[in-house]
This record gives C-alpha cells, sequence and structure tokens, in this order.
C-alpha cells in the first residue's frame, strides 16, 4: 500500500488502476488488478479526470492545400515517417500563451514544442525546427499532419515543408477524429497538470509545460502503446529497426 501511495505522488495523481498494477508488475510484484483497485479504494487515491466527456464532430472536408492521407493510422510501425502537430491557448494573468507541439505517432512521444504569446505561423515552425533538430529524421519519409489552422495553412510552413521534403496532411474541417491523438495529449496536459494552477505570465507556464512533457515522455505510461512509456516504446522501435 506504500508503494501503491508512492506510485500515485510520482504520477501526480494521475495514475488509475490499471497504470498503477502495470507499475507494480515491472517491479516484481506478484498482484492482479482487481487487487490493486481494492488497495487503492482503502487508501482513497483517485485518479485526476477530464470532468467532462470530450466530443469529437464528425463532419468535414479536406483542405484545398493538402488532403487527409494520414486516415486515423495512428500506429504506424517505424519512428520518424508519421508526425502530427497542433496548437493549444493557455491562460495567464498577462493574457494568453499558445504552445505548439509535435508528436511521433508510432511512440506517441512529445518530439519538439515551442511556447509564444503570439499563434502565428512562426509559432508551429519553431515547433517543426524543434522536432526536427533532435530527431534528425530522413524528412524524404516524413508525413506532417495537422488540422486545417491558419497557421498550418500559411504559406510560410507550407513552404518550409516544401524545402524540407515533407509530405503534408490535413484533417478534414471539423473533424477532429483525424488528428485525436494530438489533441489527447493536450487533454491530459490540461486535465492532469495545468487546470488546477494559476500563472502569472508566460515564463512560469514555460517552466510547468516543459515539466509535463519530461513527465510525459519518460515516465507516463500510455495505455495505447500497451502502457510502455513514450521513451521506452523509441527504445524498442529503434531496436526493431
Amino acid at each position: 500500500m506504500t508503494l501503491i501511495k508512492s506510485i500515485s505522488v510520482d504520477s501526480g495523481n494521475t495514475y488509475s488502476r490499471r497504470r498503477v498494477h502495470v507499475e507494480l508488475t515491472e517491479q516484481g510484484h506478484v498482484i492482479d488488478v482487481h487487487k490493486t483497485d481494492s488497495l487503492m479504494e482503502k487508501l482513497n487515491i483517485k485518479a485526476i479526470r477530464p470532468k467532462k466527456r470530450h466530443h469529437y464532430p464528425t463532419p468535414g472536408k479536406k483542405h484545398k492545400y493538402a488532403p487527409n492521407l494520414l486516415t486515423r493510422q495512428f500506429n504506424p510501425a517505424s519512428v520518424n515517417t508519421h508526425w502530427v502537430g497542433d496548437i493549444t491557448y493557455l491562460k495567464t494573468h498577462q493574457g494568453w500563451s499558445y504552445l505548439a507541439c509535435v508528436l511521433d505517432l508510432s511512440t506517441k512521444e512529445i518530439i519538439g514544442y515551442a511556447l509564444s504569446q503570439t499563434p502565428d505561423a512562426a509559432l508551429v515552425n519553431k515547433a517543426l525546427l524543434n522536432a526536427i533538430s533532435r530527431q534528425k529524421p530522413n524528412t524524404n519519409k516524413l508525413m506532417f499532419h495537422s488540422d486545417q489552422g491558419v497557421q498550418y495553412s500559411a504559406r510560410v510552413f507550407r513552404d518550409k515543408l516544401t524545402q524540407l521534403n515533407i509530405t503534408q496532411s490535413m484533417s478534414r474541417r471539423g473533424n477532429c477524429w483525424d488528428n485525436a491523438v494530438m489533441d489527447r495529449f493536450f487533454r491530459s496536459l490540461k486535465t492532469e497538470r495545468l487546470n488546477p494552477l494559476s500563472f502569472i505570465n508566460n515564463k512560469s507556464v514555460v517552466n510547468e509545460v516543459e515539466n509535463h512533457i519530461r513527465f510525459y515522455n519518460y515516465k507516463r505510461r500510455h495505455s495505447g502503446i500497451e502502457y510502455m512509456t513514450p521513451h521506452q516504446k523509441y527504445n524498442e522501435l529503434k531496436k526493431m529497426a
């Protein structure tokens, strides 16, 4: 029970019974998920969850600049072949901060990001270049998928993809399911880390976002990749390559 409490605290109280059970098993403890659940109830441990069920609208039309080439194929077998990106907004006492992220679908790892107080094409360009500098992919084999936001439709961003020989893909208009993995990360970021907090300025947002990305990549177990962390999945795929 002491170990369960420690695991929950280390996760920021975000782990439900299944993630706690996987962590216990990996540490060599023989216990089933139902026993884990009953012990968590005794300890009054409840994972942080969104207050409302998230709704994704289904209609949508393709974009004039790029078709939906990804078609919800969210589990590619190789790293650095399918990236997705998006922007979210974060409120501070001084206004708004904007976060652009790039996620590798094969590992669900956040491989690049940028924060700014201006939600423009320069922000998404910076996040893309941050991912490229970290991952050093073969861009001739890389697809970048996003929604139809003005930042990703901007000529400066499309020109950057063309310059790097990266194939562009876009969700259908008004259809968040087409980029659901990226949307799910932002939901996790806000629900599990940011919503209970109050930020004075952009700098305080940057610190908290960077802390969560490190936690998400290296410690948080992801149900979509068999409860491994994104970095564990990256190491597994690199060994298989």
